[in-house]
């Protein structure tokens, strides 16, 4: 992308965000932090027209279900005791093993003091209703709060789901309450989430999960630009993820012991902090920050550069977009993105 273009988009992001950013009504706003009966809680924020306040960061269950039983356990409980009350997961990560490990060392002790959110990834109607029944077992709980259609790939592929049937089982679904709110993710192409959009009523869904992070904020494609303004006309909850673009902010991504890949211009520590990036995605109008973490230290530096966490302004935020610009093009970082399929 040139540089003028790129000041297009910059000035774009300006735009959209000059009346959204933070302070937003969202945001506790006092001081210190509230109590419940597990701990003190981070700072809650407005999960769209939805009436629930959550927790500004949220453990995501990726990373839950392929580290050790060990870690895991460790994990989910320094969550807690750190202060999230946001808890993701689907039930396609490690063949359903991260919601069985939050059915065993989450739900059964602290369902009444957390927001569990699962995802499917199904594209019919019959194999949908299995993945609802097969989720409610397995985390040992009769409602789930937030279930969402998960991994739009492309326009056509959510034309493939709604003729399948999907968003009617998600319908019955609400209507039955085994959920209480739907949503849906997607980190392809933005223009999946756009088609979903289109396709659905205003009061249809209560929150979608997207990629949120500096270099989407400066490329063409951005979900940033293209989805985000749409979700804040909905009111609509805001769920980021890939907020370190999956670890490709890295110079190498390691998973159960095997270095995954490399490369040659990280954007952490080279170019910016990683509390520089996930300070970006706060500063927007997001509902809840989820990171992935596999044990229980990754989780605890998320909490502190949480709780340490000021807003940034435009001049900031538009700083660090055109600092790692050069990085910007689509595929050097952001992998998952794939618009033309």
């Amino acid at each position: 992308m040139g540089q003028s273009n790129r000041r297009d988009f910059l000035k774009t992001l300006a735009g959209l965000t000059s009346g959204l950013l933070i302070p937003y009504s969202g945001i506790s706003s006092v001081t210190g932090y509230s109590r419940d009966k597990i701990s003190e809680h981070l700072p809650l924020r407005k999960l769209g027209n939805t009436g629930e306040k959550v927790t500004m960061l949220g453990l995501g269950g990726y990373h839950i279900g392929w580290t050790t039983e060990e870690k895991a356990k460790e994990t989910i409980e320094a969550a807690l005791e750190g202060g999230i009350r946001f808890f993701d997961t689907a039930e396609s990560y490690s063949d359903g093993l991260s919601e069985k490990r939050y059915g065993k060392y989450l739900v059964p002790d602290y369902r009444d003091d957390i927001f569990l959110m699962t995802k499917t990834y199904s594209t019919d109607a019959e194999t949908t209703r299995k993945h609802l029944e097969g989720s409610l077992k397995r985390m040992k709980t009769d409602v789930i709060d937030l279930w969402q259609g998960h991994t739009l790939l492309t326009p056509d592929d959510v034309d493939r789901r709604i003729e399948n049937g999907v968003l009617d089982v998600i319908a019955e679904a609400k209507r039955s309450g085994k959920v209480r709110y739907v949503g849906f993710t997607g980190h392809q192409s933005p223009y999946a989430h756009a088609r979903m959009l289109d396709k659905t009523g205003e009061d249809f869904f209560s929150t979608c999960q997207l990629p949120v992070n500096v270099i989407d904020a400066g490329v063409e494609h951005s979900f940033i630009q293209e989805v985000m303004p749409r979700l804040l006309n909905r009111n609509m909850g805001v769920l980021a993820m890939k907020t370190l673009a999956d670890g490709r902010f890295f110079s190498k991504k390691i998973q159960e012991g095997n270095e995954i890949w490399n490369t040659n211009k990280p954007v952490v520590p080279d170019m910016l902090t990683i509390e520089e990036a996930l300070g970006f995605a706060w500063s927007l109008p997001i509902s809840v920050l989820i990171t992935g973490a596999e044990n229980p230290q990754l989780i605890k530096e998320k909490i502190a550069m949480a709780k340490r966490f000021e807003k940034m302004n435009k001049a900031e935020r538009n700083k660090l977009v055109e600092k790692i610009s050069d990085l910007s093009e689509r595929g050097e970082v952001e992998y998952y993105k794939n618009v033309e399929s």
